[in-house]
């Protein structure tokens, strides 16, 4: 492949993004393709880690990603980017950022909040809703789901392989291949 294609997963904290985006590029390296999951907490730990939760720090954030996305992508790399990011207007500048050079793909990894609270691998939500954290997805801060993504993967109403394939099929398609 002479470009690859970023894929960005959207949704609230504990939705299962990374689930997801682990999955697939484990299947498409299976295959012989050059992958990288760029994940939020990884991004926030090496690469931007004096990153804060304001709308604004957020954005700063987010556009830093969409520019280390496009580069792997112009390179031949399937990029899975697996961030909250809460905000339509950022979400539509990093696809700005992302689609002067090649495809971009979003998609909405759909799970109420309750199952996210229910969920809570981290304990995040826990805390946020006992006033220790601020600027929380869901709780604190807003989320602004997707009008038109381009794909929309339900972690309540479907199993994690059935969201696997789902989105393997989105890959394949910008790329010309079948899953």
């Amino acid at each position: 492949m002479e470009k690859g294609l970023v894929v960005w997963l959207t949704g609230l904290p504990g939705s299962g993004k990374t689930t997801l985006a682990t999955r697939a590029a484990e299947e498409l390296r299976r295959k012989g393709y050059r992958v990288e999951v760029l994940d939020g907490d990884w991004v926030r730990k090496t690469i931007n880690p004096d990153a804060g939760f304001t709308r604004e720090e957020r954005r700063r954030h987010l556009l830093r990603v969409a520019w280390i996305a496009r580069l792997l992508a112009r390179n031949g790399v399937i990029v899975f980017a697996s961030f909250v990011s809460p905000y339509r207007a950022v979400r539509e500048e990093v696809r700005k950022i992302i689609e002067e050079d090649v495809p971009f793909v979003e998609v909405y990894v759909r799970c109420s909040v309750e199952e996210c609270i229910r969920r809570d691998p981290k304990g995040l939500y826990r805390k946020a809703l006992r006033g220790e954290i601020s600027h929380f997805t869901g709780i604190t801060d807003p989320y602004e789901p997707p009008e038109n993504p381009d794909l929309v993967l339900d972690t309540v109403e479907d199993t994690v392989e059935t969201n696997v394939e789902k989105l393997l099929a989105k890959v394949m398609e910008y790329i010309g291949e079948e899953a």
